[in-house]
């Protein structure tokens, strides 16, 4: 399915993780973790750029608990991988109103959490 066809009539994409993983329900289920629903809500970002900011995102949320430090680990690992000076906001409720530069801004959910992830400076 073409990523045109994916979008939403808000203009998200929602992108679905491939799990082959059958499991049987009278097993205990020791495998594969619950699948996030990711909805990419708006980007200015490469196709490339925004599946990394994904997968640094989901791995974020396993390593912490707190919000700030899901945004803090985010924003260094865009540091670190695209040079200063990135910018990281992630939670349930909040407004935003940003500058970014070009090709350099995403904002999705993982379920129910948002992440807003900017270059600017």
């Amino acid at each position: 399915m073409s990523e045109e066809a994916k979008r939403s009539i808000t203009g998200g994409v929602v992108v679905k993780p491939n799990n082959n993983n059958t499991t049987d329900d009278r097993k205990p289920s020791t495998a594969a973790p619950v699948p996030k629903r990711i909805i990419i809500k708006s980007a200015d970002m490469k196709d490339h750029m925004q599946k990394e900011a994904v997968d640094i995102a989901i791995s974020a949320f396993e390593k912490h608990s707190v919000e700030k430090d899901v945004a803090e680990h985010i924003k260094k690992e865009f540091d670190k991988k695209y040079g200063p000076t990135w910018h990281c906001i992630v939670g349930r409720n909040f407004g935003s109103y940003v500058t970014h530069e070009t090709h350099h801004f995403v904002y999705f959910y993982l379920d129910q959490k948002a992440v807003l992830l900017f270059k600017s400076g």
